[in-house]
């Protein structure tokens, strides 16, 4: 029996994208990536990824997922072909492995708005906030706690369906969580000594923009807080109306990340050097950009404010809230993939949280797994952005372009230079840049770079667990494809 397709609304699609982008991804990664990247020669670089990598691969996506009417599985199927099918599930599974370890940033922020209400102190020095933080994530139990309340959370809401749970969620969410930072980014650029941390995130330096690591740092977060690459939004346009208009969606998709993103670099990096003891202390803390940033330096800022303890709340609340709006989208990639081999929603939605609650308390487990997650799976974003260009130039990037993206409904065009452009050199610079990335590891760690079994950023790492992720794609292809609906589009459609 076919199962009833749900549909957003206009404003609801939107709301739910920017739910994926406008989370942690901008308040607690955009920060610290930043800050440890050169701050304005990390914007500038950023920015251009957002235009080159971004909103192509999401127009791309976009359109995808509104002609095939499948998740990533089935739509890899019937764009590609049947040897395409191993692409789609790496890029479900890597929206997998994000999704896993995403929920425990989001039990962070639930463990701090529950310590603002419960055990909330002022006038706190940075070696005292480091010390709390320290304390917490050093105790796998309290943070597997949190993750567990976290997907439980998430749970529940996608559980109530697309309408009536994601969207309307985020409908209140989102807009709540930009006029806080407004707030916050006004208050913190008014401190005294948050000059230095306004000159360092827009001044651009040259060691920086000459510098891969930059670039490469730029492209993976522009992939992080958009969510290009994921597969969630292949997922969310299959609820979308025939006439919904791509390259507009895409562009606001965007554009809300670079806002959302810019007022939370305007919120952490002039706070952390108001806060700092010395401009030298500052600069140190930036330069690390390391996982606590906002939890040290934030929080501080709170317990020295009046009506701290509410604002801290409200804030690590709120932040909780868009990590939850994230996590949404990437359970939905999963949910729809199983749905589409016919399992009900409602089971699918419960066996895709607990299996990623599962495999997110490694994670959970210390910052050191949680850090080497973010590696791996930061690039994995990447490669799935390449095997999507590489669907699109399978199918035809300009059949793509003319027919699906710049279709009917679409107030702005994508022009033939720039979107064509942009498709056929994506997989080749993912190449370029994920080899550099994965080489560089043998100058940091000479002697284990290519060890898989220690936790570490090395390349090692990388490999094991890209290959396990490619080997059961490969195993799987043959049931993937017999068990997946069909979708929408018929062989004639995919013959060049």
């Amino acid at each position: 029996m076919e199962q009833k397709q749900e549909k957003f609304s206009t404003i609801g699609y939107i709301a739910a994208a920017l739910g994926m982008c406008i989370g942690t991804g901008n308040v607690w990664r955009f920060p610290r990536i930043c800050a440890a990247n050169g701050g304005g020669a990390f914007i500038l670089a950023w920015t251009i990824a957002m235009l080159v990598f971004a909103v192509p691969l999401l127009s791309t996506e976009m359109a995808i997922g509104k002609k095939a009417r499948l998740g990533c599985i089935g739509s890899f199927r019937d764009f590609g072909g049947k040897k395409y099918t191993w692409m789609g599930f790496f890029v479900v599974a890597v929206c997998f492995f994000l999704m896993s370890y995403y929920c425990v940033l989001q039990g962070y922020c639930l463990k701090y708005a529950v310590k603002s209400v419960a055990s909330f102190e002022t006038n706190l020095t940075t070696d005292t906030t480091a010390a709390i933080w320290t304390s917490f994530t050093d105790s796998p139990a309290q943070v597997i706690f949190f993750h567990a309340i976290g997907f439980a959370l998430a749970c529940f809401i996608v559980y109530q369906g697309i309408a009536g749970g994601i969207e309307k969620f985020c409908k209140v969410a989102i807009p709540a969580l930009f006029a806080i930072l407004v707030g916050l980014s006004i208050y913190a650029v008014t401190l005294k000594g948050a000059d230095q941390g306004l000159q360092y995130l827009f001044t651009i330096k040259k060691e920086y923009i000459l510098s891969p690591n930059t670039w490469i740092q730029a492209f993976i977060q522009a992939a992080w807080s958009t969510g290009a690459g994921w597969g969630f939004i292949i997922t969310y346009s299959n609820y979308v109306g025939e006439d919904e208009d791509v390259p507009t969606s895409c562009l606001i998709m965007g554009l809300g990340d670079n806002l959302g993103a810019i007022l939370s670099g305007l919120v952490v990096i002039p706070a952390i050097c108001a806060l700092s003891a010395t401009p030298e202390a500052a600069a140190e803390a930036l330069s690390q950009g390391n996982f606590g940033l906002t939890f040290i330096y934030i929080y501080q800022l709170f317990t020295t404010i009046p009506g701290g303890r509410f604002i801290s709340f409200i804030f690590f609340g709120l932040l909780a809230i868009a990590a939850i709006t994230s996590l949404f989208s990437m359970i939905e990639v999963g949910v729809k993939c199983v749905v589409d081999m016919g399992v009900g929603r409602k089971k699918a939605v419960v066996g895709v949280c607990f299996a990623g609650f599962v495999a997110g308390c490694f994670s959970a487990w210390s910052l050191n797994n949680i850090d080497n997650q973010d590696w791996v799976w930061g690039i994995g974003l990447l490669v799935s952005g390449a095997f999507i260009a590489i669907l699109a130039i399978k199918y035809g990037v300009e059949k793509i372009r003319t027919e699906e993206v710049n279709a009917k409904g679409a107030e702005i065009r994508l022009p033939k230079w720039y979107f064509n452009t942009c498709m056929y050199i994506m997989p080749v610079l993912v190449v370029v840049m994920v080899g550099y990335w994965l080489l560089q590891t043998k100058e940091w760690f000479p002697d284990t770079w290519l060890n898989p079994f220690i936790i570490q950023d090395n390349t090692g790492t990388v490999l094991l667990q890209f290959g396990v992720v490619i080997v059961v794609g490969i195993a799987l292809g043959k049931f993937f494809n017999r068990k997946t609906a069909k979708g929408r589009i018929t062989k004639e459609e995919n013959c060049r």
